[in-house]
């Protein structure tokens, strides 16, 4: 993988990398790589896989995320729900570098993981912390507080729903990464959205130069306010999935 084949296949999805930025995802490849032999934080290691279905999967938001900038460049808040080894919060904030990101995952080696490559990649605005989306819903300084709230195959939409909406202020707007069944992923969780006081906006098909796989992306527009109970604990969310 080279710097020109990063911004030829982001280009294909009309996102436009620098040089700098196109260093920087080498870069984290490297930081990937070398962490997966440690733990095993990622099935994929191959170049290939690395820039397909983590990089450009990733970068696969950032219009939606243009869209939402009011103005262009607008330091919008995003949280990642479960980032894992960092997707798709760091391509993001590499991509767009005026986003204030912060990383969030239950288990603490890949929360390390991620805090270790904010800081080799001298990367700023950008934080990794571990919680649960459950508990973190209920916190003061996340509940309701960020413009987009993201999450890549983390639930089932109904729970991936709970998990995402009371983090979403009002006007803000969430962003399921989801695949091939998204549409029906999307109304079957029409009446939790709902409940939850958000709307689903569009569910936006996705291709990934040289892939074949269907993806897509359903975006969710935050409307009211989320009732107090939710987000429930205890593991509610996928145990009883709201309806």
């Amino acid at each position: 993988m080279t710097q020109d084949e990063i911004q030829d296949a982001a280009r294909l999805l009309g996102v436009a990398l620098d040089a700098r930025q196109a260093g920087a995802l080498l870069r984290f490849r490297d930081l990937l790589v070398a962490a997966n032999q440690r733990f095993n934080l990622t099935a994929l290691t191959d170049d290939a896989s690395i820039l397909a279905l983590h990089f450009l999967d990733s970068l696969t938001a950032v219009q939606v995320i243009r869209d939402l900038q009011r103005n262009v460049g607008a330091a919008l808040e995003l949280i990642d729900v479960g980032t894992g080894g960092g997707f798709p919060g760091i391509p993001l904030k590499i991509a767009l570098p005026e986003l204030r990101v912060t990383l969030m995952d239950s288990t603490a080696k890949k929360v390390q993981f991620c805090a270790e490559a904010i800081r080799a990649l001298g990367l700023e605005h950008i934080r990794a912390i571990q919680d649960r989306a459950e508990e973190a819903g209920h916190r003061p300084e996340h509940r309701e507080r960020y413009d987009v709230v993201i999450a890549r195959a983390v639930a089932p939409m109904p729970t991936l729903a709970e998990y995402l909406l009371p983090l979403t202020r009002v006007g803000g707007a969430c962003i399921a990464m989801k695949g091939s069944e998204a549409q029906a992923e999307a109304a079957r969780a029409a009446g939790a959205i709902a409940r939850l006081g958000g709307a689903i906006a569009a569910v936006t098909p996705v291709t990934l130069p040289g892939r074949d796989e269907r993806r897509a992306l359903i975006v969710i527009n935050k409307l009211h306010p989320t009732p107090q109970p939710y987000p429930r604990r205890g593991g509610a969310p996928r145990k009883s999935p709201l309806q």
